[in-house]
């Protein structure tokens, strides 16, 4: 045993390049997966790899092209940075591994690696900050399975869903107090989107509004993606000294019919119809920019708001390496 402590960074994933080839790839691995699309395998198989992904590969090829770095994509790039931060903050006696549960570099992989050595502990950090069973659920469900099929043994802890601990208030809030939130006309927290059914079925027997998400978070809808995205707004609103009619909640990046409502694009028509002109929005659904904050809200959601008549949408870098960030993981991480 080498005394140290394996820590395990997972987020989402992305295609290996912006060619129509790795991207129709990826999202037949992401899509694939039966907590993302909860369809019977066969159903499930026959939509993504016979409509999906030959669909939408070309379209978000050409979205993943327009944001690519001579580094690679946004996502990685920004995943590294942090990680390589993180072990740099966290010493010798740990070991960072960074991984994607879709795409590469794979968490297969990771953890195959893992199993070389023989680490005393695992910290593994799926980096959502609020729960969704399509994400935290599936990179748990992954972990060990792998961990099974590499003969793991040793302890592992997951890094629970940390929107509300200090580490990600504080380094989130922040980034708003030096946007100057309170200078602009509204604030909008964008979360990325999830079916109805799948944030429901964490208070099975209950509505989102039976079980008050909206505006109340406790034990019963602890679980809820909708609740905590709720909670997330009104911990961060808090912190920066925003008033409780400055900012709306929305969702981005829906797929299909019956997700999360308001959707961001409506809202940004309703504040454009209402007069607003610079409107400010950041999405504390996730620790790295990528292509849903890059491209959907920088540049799409950005030229939507200007063509209804507003003045400008400014985006909220995402924490990426930001050092308040990084000190708050690494304080988190320790306490395990």
């Amino acid at each position: 045993m080498n005394g140290k402590t394996a820590v395990v960074l997972i987020n989402t994933g992305t295609p290996d390049s912006y060619q129509v080839k790795d991207v129709r790839r990826y999202l037949k691995q992401f899509l694939g997966d039966k907590r993302v699309i909860n369809l019977p395998w066969l159903f499930r198989k026959l939509l993504v790899n016979g409509i999906i992904a030959p669909v939408r590969g070309p379209r978000s090829a050409k979205l993943y092209r327009q944001i690519w770095t001579k580094e690679g994509s946004p996502l990685l790039v920004n995943s590294r940075l942090f990680s390589d931060a993180l072990a740099a903050r966290l010493g010798s006696d740990y070991q960072v591994f960074m991984a994607m549960r879709y795409g590469n570099p794979s968490l297969e992989n990771c953890i195959a690696d893992i199993a070389k050595s023989t680490f005393s502990k695992i910290v593994a950090v799926p980096l959502y900050p609020q729960y969704a069973d399509s994400t935290t659920g599936s990179i748990v469900a992954e972990f060990h399975r792998l961990a099974k099929k590499f003969g793991i043994h040793q302890k592992v802890v997951f890094v629970k869903p940390f929107f509300a601990t200090n580490a990600f208030i504080k380094a989130f809030s922040d980034k708003l107090t030096t946007a100057d939130a309170n200078k602009y006309d509204h604030l909008i927290f964008s979360f990325h989107g999830l079916p109805v059914k799948q944030t429901e079925k964490m208070h099975p027997g209950l509505t989102c509004e039976q079980a008050n998400c909206r505006n109340d978070y406790n034990l019963q809808n602890s679980q809820c993606y909708y609740a905590s995205c709720y909670e997330t707004a009104r911990l961060l609103s808090g912190a920066a000294g925003l008033g409780e009619n400055s900012y709306t909640v929305s969702f981005q990046s829906r797929l299909g019919m019956n997700w999360l409502k308001p959707y961001t694009d409506e809202v940004l028509k309703e504040k454009a119809a209402e007069g607003l002109k610079n409107v400010l929005i950041a999405s504390p659904a996730f620790v790295a920019d990528c292509l849903e904050t890059i491209y959907e809200l920088g540049i799409e959601y950005a030229a939507l708001f200007k063509a209804m008549g507003g003045n400008e949408l400014t985006l909220v870098k995402s924490l990426n390496d930001d050092v308040l960030w990084v000190g708050g993981m690494v304080d988190l991480i320790r306490s395990f």
